[in-house]
């Protein structure tokens, strides 16, 4: 039993080490691309990164008829923040935002 034990708690530091690494490092990713169906073409680009225990995501995308959505949000040291906009066709535009603390 002590061995179980003892094989988490390595298991268990080893993972936690791992997380701290890989935070400590930075991680970063992008994508994008389009895709065209009968009404046109919309294209997009997501792209995302991870450095010093804060995580940042953003994505946005444009339609065929020049609509566009962006959205963004980080979390770290205890707050996330969000936020967005939107724009039509016509040039009407609405944004967003926010944060909570875990």
């Amino acid at each position: 039993m002590h061995k179980a034990i003892l094989a988490a708690a390595c298991t268990a530091a080893l993972g936690m080490a791992m997380v701290a690494e890989a935070q400590a490092e930075g991680r970063s990713w992008s994508r994008g691309g389009s895709v065209t169906g009968p009404r046109g073409t919309t294209a997009w680009q997501r792209s995302g990164s991870c450095a010093n225990g804060t995580c940042t995501r953003s994505r946005s995308a444009t339609g065929p008829n020049g609509g566009t959505i962006s959205r963004s949000g980080s979390c770290g040291n205890g707050a996330c923040t969000y936020g967005g906009s939107a724009t039509g066709p016509h040039g009407n535009s609405v944004t967003w935002g926010g944060s909570a603390g875990y």
